[in-house]
């Protein structure tokens, strides 16, 4: 069984850079449904047997085009959100940026995981939630491919944390564009019973 992390396409927010981590939050730009329509199509040819999304707007409708690919539904599920910011939330400037990837060096470079953006979630809260949800997806599809529409930082410290091939300097430098993916495979051999197969279109050893 395969697992396609795919971080949502462009929204208002991505646009001006704003760190926007609240669900709803805002649908696609018409780049964002154009990158959405892309990675439909570049998993057309792939068994892919369910396609889940957060509960955010942009997650759900970069899933659209890909479950109809497969005349499949697309499955809402809580727990896959991105990481809460807190008192960063829609904030672009230096300051709020600087602060929010100040966190994440913490979480990927020293496995800081129980530091909390300012206001917001630690790493080790992400995962409390979004690790339950991947085991039971897992428990669910035995085989085939499963899609995941989530979100950037989410998707960075789950992958880190699932793969034991992923190391920290992948995770912390490497950021995932909107509708870029991560792919995982479940390995009975692995300590975490998954590694990573590609990251952002790059494989990984």
């Amino acid at each position: 069984m395969r697992l396609v992390l795919v971080r949502h396409g462009q929204t208002p927010s991505n646009v001006i850079g704003s760190l926007d981590s609240r669900p709803p939050g805002p649908p696609l730009t018409d780049l964002g449904r154009e990158q959405a329509a892309a990675v439909a199509e570049s998993l057309a040819g792939q068994p892919v047997v369910a396609v889940y999304a957060s509960v955010a707007v942009r997650a759900q409708e970069t899933a659209a085009p890909i479950a109809a690919a497969h005349q499949l539904d697309v499955q809402v599920v809580d727990g896959i959100h991105e990481a809460f910011v807190g008192d960063l939330e829609c904030r672009n400037d230096p300051e709020s940026i600087r602060a929010f990837f100040d966190v994440f060096h913490r979480w990927t470079r020293s496995l800081d995981l129980d530091v909390p953006m300012p206001g917001g979630e630690s790493a080790q809260q992400v995962l409390d939630r979004f690790l339950p949800m991947v085991a039971d997806i897992r428990a669910r599809h035995e085989d085939g491919v499963v899609v995941l529409v989530s979100h950037g930082a989410a998707i960075r410290i789950t992958s880190f944390a699932l793969s034991p091939n992923v190391d920290a300097e992948l995770a912390d430098q490497h950021l995932l564009h909107n509708g870029a993916r991560v792919v995982l495979e479940a390995d009975s051999a692995s300590p975490t019973g998954w590694r990573c197969l590609e990251w952002a279109d790059v494989p990984v050893g």
